[in-house]
C-alpha cells in the first residue's frame, strides 16, 4: 500500500538531496525494459546505502541480491579506487542486465557479479578466503534471511555493518503468518539477531514510494 503524501515527501527529498543521475536512471530503465520486477531500492534509500558505506570506510562490500544493479551502483560508488564489491544474483538474466548497467556506470572494474543461488555461492566465497567484508547488504529472497545473516556474520569482522532490506513487510512482520515464507524467514532473522551476542542491531520502519517497509542495521561487535 502506498500513500500519495508518502510519494510527495519522497519526491521532495529526492529532488533536493538525490539529484538525477544518468547512469542510475538508465539502470532503472534498462531493468524495466528487460522485464525485471520493479523492486529496486528507492533513490533516497540508495543514497542511504551509499552514505553508510562511506561512513563505514568500506573497502570490501558484499551484496546478496543484485537484481538490475541499481543498489549495486550506489554501493560501489562509495568504494575507493582499489575497493571491491561482490554481488550475488540468482537469475542469470538479471545478472546480465546488472553487468551492463555497471559497465555503463564505469564500475565494472570494481564489481564482480556472481550468478547462482546465494546459499551455494556463499560457501565458495568462504573457501576462497573472500572478505572479511566491511559492509553486507542483504536484499534477496526473504525466506532465507536468517541463512544470509548467518553467512554475513561468517564473512565479517568486528565492526562490519550488516543491512537487511524489506524487514517490515507492510507491518505484517509483527504477526506470525506460517503461510508466508517471507514473514516466517524475516521473523526468524529477527530472532537470530536478537539472540546473537556478536550483533548489536536496530530496525527502522520506512514509508514512501515503495510503500510501508523498513530495514535492519546490525553491527558486528566481536
Amino acid at each position: 500500500m502506498t500513500n500519495p503524501q508518502w510519494n510527495d515527501v519522497d519526491a521532495y527529498v529526492t529532488d533536493l538531496l538525490v539529484p538525477a543521475d544518468d547512469a542510475l536512471t538508465a539502470a532503472l530503465a534498462d531493468s524495466a525494459a528487460a522485464g525485471l520486477p520493479e523492486i529496486a531500492v528507492a533513490p533516497n534509500q540508495g543514497k542511504l546505502l551509499n552514505l553508510l558505506a562511506q561512513v563505514q570506510g568500506a573497502r570490501r562490500i558484499l551484496e546478496i541480491g543484485t537484481l538490475g544493479g541499481y543498489s549495486t551502483i550506489w554501493l560501489a560508488r562509495a568504494l575507493p579506487a582499489d575497493g571491491r564489491l561482490t554481488t550475488l544474483e540468482y537469475d542469470p538474466r538479471h545478472a546480465e542486465v546488472a553487468r551492463g548497467n555497471l559497465a555503463r556506470a564505469g564500475l565494472a572494474d570494481r564489481v564482480e557479479v556472481r550468478t547462482g543461488p546465494a546459499l551455494d555461492t556463499l560457501p565458495l566465497l568462504e573457501e576462497e578466503g573472500a572478505g572479511p567484508f566491511d559492509l553486507v547488504f542483504v536484499d534477496a529472497d526473504k525466506a532465507n534471511n536468517p541463512h544470509y545473516v548467518t553467512w554475513a556474520l561468517k564473512l565479517s569482522r568486528p565492526g562490519t555493518l550488516i543491512v537487511v532490506d524489506n524487514v517490515v513487510r507492510g507491518g505484517r512482520v509483527a504477526a506470525e503468518d506460517p503461510s508466508d515464507p517471507a514473514i516466517t524467514g524475516t521473523r526468524a532473522m529477527f530472532d537470530l539477531v536478537a539472540h546473537e551476542p556478536r550483533l548489536d542491531a536496530t530496525a527502522l520502519q520506512t514509508v514512501g514510494a515503495k510503500g510501508h517497509d523498513g530495514l535492519l542495521i546490525a553491527r558486528v561487535t566481536a
